[in-house]
């Protein structure tokens, strides 16, 4: 359980001591702007001008990160044909090791695997550090109301020759408030435009933002709603992942930053948007009022979900920077311009849960890009006892982080890398005996989005594979075949040099 904020979990940047470009006292950057300075200096940002918003940023993106999947760049597309000069589209911010690590500010990272450690680490004694609440701030630069609201004055990509229209919302925070209690959620989900002052909303079954908006219909009232779709990639590191009920993602993004996060009330419903935001979006979803929404391509890489009647919101204001950024993470067949980050922070949560549910010795989680971060989950454990595995596979598939269209748990002794895929299948292949150590979990959480699965069958199946060694006779199982640790180090240090230049 996060604990109540202290003093010295709100240390400045300034206050930390940690020298080099990565700090572990948290991220230097103040907003989206200084974020894309610091992703410069580091080398991991690309400027693209002059290309369309009309299918050319979904299909640059998906071949940028389909052909450099290990180590993609983040895209700030600028000089958008139709569209003031100044007003951008950014996709993939946080779409590396290296940026991620910074983003949330670790120390440089090696592999992904080392940020995932990073973050489970600093789970452990994790601090919520609330938002505060300003009077000013650059997303008061420019409002518009009622009449004046033209959703149609950003360069708001249509992604995916099949989709159903423009989506402006991708990378986005659906801000939202429980209407019987103080908890402010924001989720990221889907955000179609229907005209310049409307837009189709989609949010899956059981998610919190769902949760919220069906309270406030039961009670026959509209959903306030606020839609951020320009912001610090720390408030969606925190929106578009499992945190956890009746916590405000503000209050989580702040605790990874170690300060507080700035605030403004809107002008209508009082709801908190980022005082530094670039674009936000304030009106509400309107209880009788549906059209049609969809199709999208999603990130399990397919148009899984139907054209569907879903709830139409009506957009009052837009606040918006001078020369405002456009935040995407555009799904679709993986790798995406997100995929990556999906995985880190999802293999780092479900690590935390399952320790915290009493699963001891894990050595490693990860959860497989292919999958999109949900599909796949790897949990490396140093055997103790009988049942370890099956505890293991049972808690990964059950805790909070995995639940959501999960697939296929995979556990594998401690000498198995999980995010080594080959290592990973050949445990599989040679410590897994398909009739003893595969076992199946039916009726689990799925949703519109799996490709398996028709419409409004939101249940699936999880498969729970067990290919560590035989815990009762894991001691005479063969030996693997490979150099020994000291030989390898002896071979290192002679040979190096010719390992290093191949």
């Amino acid at each position: 359980m996060s604990k109540a904020p202290t003093k010295s979990a709100a240390k400045t940047v300034a206050e930390a001591k940690t020298p080099g470009r990565f700090s572990n006292w948290g991220p230097r950057h103040n907003d989206l702007r200084d974020w894309l300075e610091r992703c410069e200096e580091i080398g991991e940002l690309i400027r693209l001008k002059g290309v369309d918003w009309n299918l050319e940023i979904g299909a640059v993106a998906e071949m940028i990160y389909h052909n450099k999947p290990d180590n993609p760049p983040a895209i700030l597309f600028e000089e958008i044909p139709g569209y003031p000069k100044d007003f951008r589209v950014l996709s993939g911010a946080v779409n590396s090791p290296r940026r991620l690590a910074m983003t949330l500010g670790f120390e440089e990272p090696h592999r992904a695997i080392d940020v995932v450690q990073a973050y489970r680490d600093r789970l452990k004694d994790f601090t919520l550090i609330p938002p505060v609440d300003v009077k000013d701030g650059p997303i008061l630069d420019n409002v518009m109301r009622d009449e004046e609201v033209d959703l149609l004055k950003f360069p708001v990509p249509f992604f995916h020759e099949e989709d159903g229209g423009r989506y402006i919302g991708t990378g986005d925070l659906i801000i939202t408030k429980d209407p019987d209690s103080d908890w402010v959620n924001h989720g990221t989900y889907r955000v179609q435009i229907h005209d310049k002052n409307t837009v189709g909303l989609w949010m899956s079954p059981g998610k919190h933002g769902r949760m919220i908006r069906d309270k406030w219909f039961a009670q026959g009232k509209n959903c306030p709603v606020l839609i951020s779709v320009g912001h610090d990639p720390l408030l969606h590191l925190s929106s578009a992942n499992e945190v956890e009920f009746g916590i405000s993602e503000f209050s989580h993004a702040g605790g990874h930053r170690g300060r507080p996060f700035e605030t403004i009330k809107s002008e209508l419903y009082g709801l908190p948007m980022p005082a530094y935001g670039e674009i936000v979006l304030e009106g509400e979803i309107l209880k009788d009022e549906l059209k049609p929404e969809g199709p999208f391509g999603e990130w399990t890489g397919y148009y899984a979900s139907a054209v569907r009647e879903d709830h139409v919101v009506k957009i009052r204001r837009i606040y918006y920077r001078n020369s405002p950024i456009l935040t995407t993470a555009r799904p679709g067949r993986p790798p995406s311009d997100y995929s990556l980050s999906k995985c880190v922070v999802k293999a780092a949560m479900i690590w935390d849960q399952v320790e915290k549910a009493g699963l001891p010795n894990v050595r490693g989680v990860w959860s497989h890009e292919f999958g999109g971060g949900r599909l796949f989950n790897v949990v490396s454990i140093k055997q103790a006892y009988a049942g370890h595995a099956r505890q293991a596979l049972l808690l990964t598939a059950g805790s909070h982080g995995a639940n959501y269209i999960g697939r296929f748990v995979v556990v594998v002794d401690d000498d198995v890398e999980p995010d080594d895929l080959w290592s990973v299948m050949w445990a599989i292949s040679t410590r897994c005996d398909p009739s003893e150590d595969i076992d199946i979990v039916r009726n689990c959480w799925s949703g519109p989005l799996d490709p398996r699965k028709r419409a409004g069958d939101n249940y699936n199946s999880r498969a729970l594979v067990d290919a560590c060694r035989p815990f009762h006779w894991r001691h005479e199982f063969p030996h693997v075949a490979e150099s020994s640790p000291e030989l390898k180090k002896k071979i290192r240090e002679k040979y190096g040099w010719i390992l290093d230049k191949i």
